[in-house]
């Protein structure tokens, strides 16, 4: 301890007593910690407290103040709190430093330097809580720098690898390998088309058809409870974010195909892969040239990536990915129907004896294609508590509905359509307009298009046709027939829902 640190100690108990003088809570000590490092780094901490405190606005009350640091980044903020107001603000050269003298400091106890910290304090100089992250969660995006960032402090701190979470060792040395670009995939070279792939058990996860509709109806069922949380399902993709950190995407493809992959929080194969005790996972060992990153979980771009099924021939087909009993975390509920019941009934806001059997006939219903709104209303009332209209519209782009129960497209969302597309592609034009965009009715669809003077189509412009399920299509009036496009639009559409 030098004369200066001891003679700002004692100013700073002059200015600030109502402070919290024992900041030992502050860096928890761990076993063989040099306690002079601690004692340290409690005073730097006062030091940081009296400098933040400095800074703030005459009517603060409270401030926290968080800062990211490596060698060669840095990323903060501060917010101050008076009786009527939050402020954003940056913290001065002067608190950088300081947070970079504690952080050198507080490398030196056993695990190491943190890389985030956050100090909450009131202006009368009392510290309320000191809290530092070495990355046992993934970093917000505003906090999260370059891997070569993270590289860099590992080198510099000899940081062993067994000290780095899974996420942020896959984050710095993952190399892409978890990718497969479609050039990739269809090289000649590609070390996973010849290897075998293994055989996924009936029992073991069910078919695609029940997989993807109990999928739907799970997703169906948390929009229409109104949760922002849940399994979603987009044309032709479903995907899950699980409250243990788990999530998996699953893809439709063409020819009774599909793609189901993901991840979940931390699995020991990744862990020992990434500390060097393991090789890493051949997850595409064996499979098809079409198992590419445009189908992969986005886990997959950060080397997250913990399983991969691909549906082919009838069946479920994996490589070296964890069993589906590992893989619960990061998939809905799918297991079976009365699983799926079982989960859909406990969601309604008023719960009766009626519920599961109910959400059991949609699940149902679902898995053969012939779901209806007003099952779902079975479920969850027909009051206006429940978002029948989003869970209902979830079902339909999983294409599980009643084929005679599709909506129709409204003629003012076929033109909202058009106008976005037409002001995204810069087609708006004085003598055709977006604002003046009309829609006829046609079969499956509407045709839309801004009319001349008389009401008639202007030959030679974009004539635009908008199914009753959104999907947009364009033609030009002057190298196609409007009528024999037309009716090719609507057989494009019959084909999609199987009609």
């Amino acid at each position: 301890m030098t004369g200066d640190d001891d003679a700002f100690s004692e100013g700073f108990d002059e200015a600030f007593p109502g402070r919290d003088s024992d900041l030992s809570h502050v860096l928890i000590p761990e076993p063989d910690a040099d306690p002079a490092v601690l004692d340290l780094a409690d005073r730097q901490t006062q030091r940081l407290a009296e400098c933040l405190i400095g800074e703030a606005p005459s009517d603060c009350r409270r401030i926290t103040a968080v800062f990211a640091l490596t060698l060669r980044s840095e990323a903060s903020s501060v917010l101050h709190s008076t009786d009527h107001a939050s402020i954003n603000a940056v913290p001065g050269p002067d608190a950088l430093r300081l947070v970079r003298e504690l952080r050198r400091t507080t490398a030196q106890l056993p695990r190491g330097p943190w890389w985030r910290m956050t100090i909450e304090l009131c202006v009368d100089g009392t510290i309320n809580d000191v809290d530092v992250d070495y990355g046992d969660e993934p970093f917000p995006d505003e906090h999260l720098f370059s891997p070569e960032d993270y590289r860099a402090d590992l080198e510099a701190f000899d940081w062993s690898a067994e000290k780095l979470p899974t996420w942020l060792s896959a984050f710095v040395s993952h190399d892409g390998r978890q990718m497969r670009s479609p050039r990739k995939a269809a090289a000649p070279a590609d070390p996973y088309g010849a290897r075998a792939a293994q055989s996924v058990s009936p029992k073991e996860l069910p078919g695609l058809t029940e997989t993807w509709a109990r999928w739907a109806v799970l997703s169906a069922a948390f929009v229409a409870a109104g949760s922002a949380w849940g399994p979603r399902m987009e044309p032709s993709r479903a995907r899950f974010e699980g409250s243990k950190r788990g999530g998996s995407t699953l893809w439709m493809l063409a020819g009774g195909r599909a793609v189901l992959s993901g991840g979940i929080w931390d699995p020991p194969s990744l862990a020992d892969a990434y500390r060097g005790d393991a090789p890493h996972p051949e997850l595409f060992a064996g499979a098809p040239k079409w198992v590419a990153d445009p189908l992969l979980d986005e886990r997959s771009k950060v080397g997250l990536l913990s399983f991969c099924y691909w549906w082919e021939s009838g069946r479920w087909l994996r490589g070296e990915s964890l069993k589906a009993e590992e893989i619960a975390t990061a998939i809905p509920g799918v297991w079976t129907s009365a699983t799926v019941a079982g989960i859909v009934s406990k969601l309604p806001r008023r719960i009766t004896q009626d519920t599961e059997p109910a959400a059991l006939r949609l699940v149902q219903a679902a898995e053969g294609g012939f779901a209806e709104r007003g099952m779902l209303a079975d479920v969850f009332g027909h009051g206006e508590d429940a978002d029948l209209d989003g869970a209902y519209h979830q079902l339909v782009m999983a294409g599980v509905v009643h084929r005679t129960d599709l909506p129709q497209l409204p003629r003012h969302r076929a033109i909202a359509i058009v106008r976005r597309y037409m002001l995204a592609h810069d087609l708006d034009s004085p003598d055709y307009r977006a604002a003046d965009l009309v829609a006829d009715r046609v079969d499956c669809g509407w045709q839309v298009y801004a009319p001349v003077t008389d009401g008639q189509i202007r030959i030679g412009r974009g004539l635009f046709f908008v199914a009753d399920d959104e999907v947009l299509e364009l033609t030009d009036t002057q190298s196609s027939r409007p009528h024999q496009f037309a009716e090719e639009f609507a057989g494009r559409y019959r084909q999609r829902w199987g009609l």
